[in-house]
């Protein structure tokens, strides 16, 4: 691990500090290096935040110290405030001091599925939160990308696409949905991907 830091590489893991309502990132391979006995179980706790879904999963509580003052942060799923990001954007070099590619995979469409939404208070509620979520991740890919053309950085991006056309199904995790998706993917690989250079408009 220490040689993948030297070459510039990183395991960055974000997280929702639901009481900022701030993202957290936390650079695993530091936390991993420190040495610290307590780093095990902090890797595992970030893991088990990162993927805490608000009001489907309970949220994880973090012990911090600030001088004398003891409090506890509640942390949860990251895409509560981004879905993702490429890097820091003080980090200039990048592009810079050699020729870097940015290889983006979203794992979803650009946008958002038509859906016959029911006249109910839950449904119109999980409708709102899945089409934020969707448009939240689109403009995290607005986002890199201009980041990217700042910094000299070639940008790759692939999503799914209009031709994937198998219908979502109602519930999550469909193991037939998934065997489709997964298939139009390996398809898609074997053809020789053709890589989008930038979000839609550009």
């Amino acid at each position: 691990m220490q040689k993948n830091r030297g070459n510039g590489r990183a395991l960055v893991v974000i997280t929702t500090d639901l009481d900022a309502g701030t993202p957290v990132l936390w650079d695993i391979g530091a936390i991993a290096e420190s040495g610290r006995p307590q780093a095990v179980a902090l890797i595992r706790k970030i893991l088990l935040a990162s993927a805490s879904v608000p009001a489907v999963f309970p949220p994880v509580l973090f012990d911090v110290a600030v001088g004398r003052a003891h409090y506890q942060e509640m942390h949860v799923d990251g895409g509560a405030s981004v879905q993702t990001f490429l890097y820091p954007p003080g980090m200039r070099a990048i592009g810079e001091l050699r020729p870097a590619t940015a290889y983006v995979i979203r794992n979803g469409r650009l946008a958002p599925d038509w859906q016959q939404v029911e006249r109910s208070t839950l449904s119109i509620a999980t409708r709102a939160v899945s089409t934020l979520t969707t448009n939240s991740g689109l403009g995290d890919i607005y986002r890199m990308y201009a980041l990217a053309q700042r910094d000299g950085v070639t940008f790759k991006l692939a999503y799914i696409e209009d031709d994937f056309t198998e219908p979502r199904p109602a519930a999550d995790f469909d193991h037939a949905y998934l065997l489709a998706l997964f298939d139009y993917g390996r398809t898609k690989a074997q053809g020789g991907y053709r890589w989008f250079r930038g979000p839609p408009g550009f």
